[in-house]
């Protein structure tokens, strides 16, 4: 079975292969390595620039409810309500063992509502964990959504 057959196309897919993407298997992904100019220049770029970087392979998760940040927060050590609307913080999933299950990143898009962005490979297991613990409020998975993370010193 070939790379194609049993990874998945983000909606930059073409675009990567257009501008010259190298392509590998990433989080059952296809996703571009490098480019032609190379991965230090690249790298160079965006420490001293910034670059532009498809993370459509990423989790996508909208976690609502009336009280859903105090639920968060038996999950993840994380002041949720001294985030301000459009905020993000870096964070993890805790397990009951005080173990960390994940890290992640979570936004305060309204009053009740959170916007997370969990890693490729484990979003699965993520998002369990989160239907687990959190039966009250609404969880939806944006598997349908892209994503692109603009980073770098003039991000």
């Amino acid at each position: 079975m070939s790379d194609s057959a049993k990874n998945q196309k983000t909606q930059f897919y073409d675009y990567h292969v257009a501008a010259g993407g190298k392509m590998v298997p990433f989080a059952g992904y296809l996703m571009p390595v490098q480019y032609p100019a190379g991965i230090m220049q690249e790298h160079l770029h965006t420490r001293n620039n910034a670059g532009l970087f498809d993370v459509s392979h990423m989790g996508q998760v909208l976690v609502t409810g009336v009280g859903v940040a105090t639920a968060l927060e038996k999950l993840m050590p994380v002041d949720f309500d001294a985030l301000a609307i459009n905020q993000q913080t870096y964070a993890t999933f805790t397990l009951p063992n005080g173990g960390i299950l994940d890290d992640l990143i979570v936004t305060r898009w309204a009053e009740d509502t959170y916007f997370l962005v969990v890693n490729a490979a484990s979003k699965d297991q993520d998002i369990e964990h989160l239907k687990s613990y959190l039966s009250d409020f609404t969880i939806t998975h944006l598997d349908q959504h892209s994503l692109i993370a603009l980073q770098g010193a003039k991000a």
